[in-house]
C-alpha cells in the first residue's frame, strides 16, 4: 500500500464521517408519495386505518386478502348444480390511490356482487371495465384545492361538510345510471360532483368512491376529518369483511439486495461516494504495468502467385492439358469451399444449385460445365483455343 492510496483512503473516511455527522443531525424529510400501504406511517399510507379497522367495523369478522379477487373468490365457489354459490359471504374493500384490478378480477367481483355480496372500491381512477359494465363515467376538473369539500348526500347522516385539502382528488362521475344508482356523497360545493355512489348490481351493489385519501393517515389523524371517512364507511353493510391488501402490503417494495441501504439516505450517499471514489481510484492507478506488445503482421497468403507462376511454367511449355486440368480443379475447389457443393458430377442438379448460391448469369454457368466435361472426356487433345475458351469461361463467373 503506497502513501498516495493511503491519502486517498483517508480522505474518503473523512468525507464519509462528515455525511454521516450532518445526516444524523438534519431532520429527516417527510415522505409525500401516496403508497397506501398498510405498513407505511407516512402521510399516505393506511397505517393508521388498517390499525383502526376493529374500531371501525365492530363485531365484525376481517379477512385480509393477499391475493386478487380473482384468486382468492374463485376458489371459494362451490360450483355444485344444487348451490353454485359463494362458501363465503360478505363485503369486499379496496382502498389505493389508482385501483389495480385485473380484468378476471373485474369479474370475478361482479359474480361475487351478483350472489348478494357487496364491494367497496375507493380510488382515484377505477377500472374502465367496471365503469363501463356500469353505464357509468368518471371525470376531472382542475379546481384550487382550498375549494374541495367533501360531504354525505343524506343529511340524516350528517350534514357537515370537511374541507380536505392534502392529496385530494379532483375526479368526479359525471355519468351514472339513475335507475339502479344512488347518490350518496359529493365534493366541491356542488350537488353535482358526484364521488361516492351505490350501484345496485342484481342481488348486491357496488360501493363506489373517488377519495381514497380520506383513509389515509394524515387525515385520519388530522382534526374531525376521521369523522367523514366513519360516516363513509357507515354505507357498508354490517357483514363479514374482506380486506383486500394485495397492494397495499409491501408487494411494490424492491427486491434488490441493497433496498435497505438505498432507502436509507445516510446509508445511500455513503454507497455513492464509495462508488465515486472507487471510479477515481481505478482512473489514477490505471496506469499500463507491461511493455507495449508489438504487433506481428500476419503471413502473406501467396498461394495464388504461386499457382499462377506454375500455370506460367506449364503455358511456355507447350502443355495445355495440363493447365486446363489444373485450372479445373482449382476451380472446383473454390466452389466446393465457397457454397459446399458437391463437384463429383457436374450434371444440371448442380448448376442449378451454382446457379442459386452464386447468383452467376445460368447461361455463363452451362458453358463453363459444357467445356469442362467435354476437357475430362478427351484430356489429351487440348489446343491452346481451348484453354482460353476454358479459362475465359471460368474468369466470366468471377469465381477465381
Amino acid at each position: 500500500m503506497n502513501k498516495t492510496f493511503k491519502i486517498y483512503l483517508l480522505l474518503l473516511v473523512v468525507v464519509f464521517g462528515a455525511i454521516i455527522v450532518m445526516d444524523y443531525n438534519s431532520p429527516k424529510p417527510i415522505d409525500w408519495t401516496p403508497s397506501y400501504s398498510i405498513n407505511d406511517k407516512i402521510p399516505y399510507g393506511l397505517y393508521v386505518f388498517n390499525q383502526e379497522l376493529p374500531n371501525f367495523f365492530k363485531n365484525q369478522k376481517i379477512t385480509p386478502i393477499r391475493n386478487t379477487p380473482y384468486e382468492y373468490f374463485g376458489e371459494k365457489y362451490n360450483y355444485d348444480s344444487l348451490v353454485n354459490n359463494y362458501k363465503v359471504n360478505g363485503t369486499f374493500i379496496s382502498i389505493n390511490e389508482n385501483s389495480s384490478l385485473d380484468e378476471q378480477s373485474v369479474n370475478e367481483l361482479f359474480s361475487f356482487v351478483s350472489h348478494g355480496n357487496t364491494v367497496f372500491l375507493s380510488g382515484k381512477i377505477l377500472p374502465n371495465s367496471l365503469l363501463d359494465s356500469l353505464h357509468l363515467k368518471m371525470n376531472s376538473e382542475f379546481k384550487f384545492k382550498d375549494s374541495i369539500y367533501n360531504w354525505i348526500a343524506n343529511s340524516k347522516v350528517s350534514s357537515k361538510k370537511y374541507k380536505l385539502m392534502e392529496g385530494v382528488s379532483n375526479n368526479f362521475f359525471s355519468k351514472i345510471d339513475t335507475l339502479n344508482t344512488t347518490v350518496l356523497g359529493c365534493q366541491n360545493g356542488d350537488s353535482t360532483r358526484i364521488n361516492f355512489i351505490k350501484v345496485q348490481y342484481r342481488n348486491g351493489s357496488f360501493l363506489l368512491h373517488t377519495q381514497p385519501t380520506a383513509f389515509t393517515n394524515f387525515h385520519l389523524l388530522k382534526k374531525d376529518h376521521f369523522e367523514y371517512a366513519e360516516q363513509v364507511l357507515s354505507y357498508l353493510p354490517k357483514t363479514d369483511l374482506f380486506w383486500y391488501t394485495k397492494n397495499q402490503n409491501g408487494a411494490l417494495i424492491s427486491d434488490s439486495p441493497m433496498r435497505y441501504i438505498l432507502s436509507q439516505p445516510a446509508l445511500k450517499w455513503a454507497w455513492y461516494l464509495f462508488l465515486i471514489g472507487m471510479v477515481i481510484f481505478i482512473l489514477f492507478n490505471a496506469k499500463r504495468k507491461q511493455r507495449i506488445v508489438p504487433i506481428v503482421e500476419p503471413l502473406t497468403n501467396t498461394t495464388v502467385a504461386f499457382t499462377k507462376t506454375i500455370g506460367n511454367l506449364y503455358y511456355q511449355e507447350g502443355d495445355h492439358d495440363t493447365i486446363i486440368t489444373k485450372k479445373i480443379i482449382f476451380f472446383l475447389e473454390k466452389i466446393r469451399n465457397d457454397y459446399l457443393l458437391d463437384t463429383t458430377y457436374l450434371n444440371e442438379d448442380f448448376i442449378k444449385k451454382l446457379h442459386l448460391k452464386s447468383g452467376k448469369d445460368l447461361a455463363a454457368i452451362q458453358k463453363a460445365v459444357f467445356l469442362i466435361n467435354t476437357h475430362r472426356r478427351s484430356p489429351h487433345n487440348s489446343i491452346e483455343a481451348d484453354l482460353i475458351a476454358i479459362n475465359n469461361a471460368i474468369e466470366k463467373l468471377e469465381l477465381e
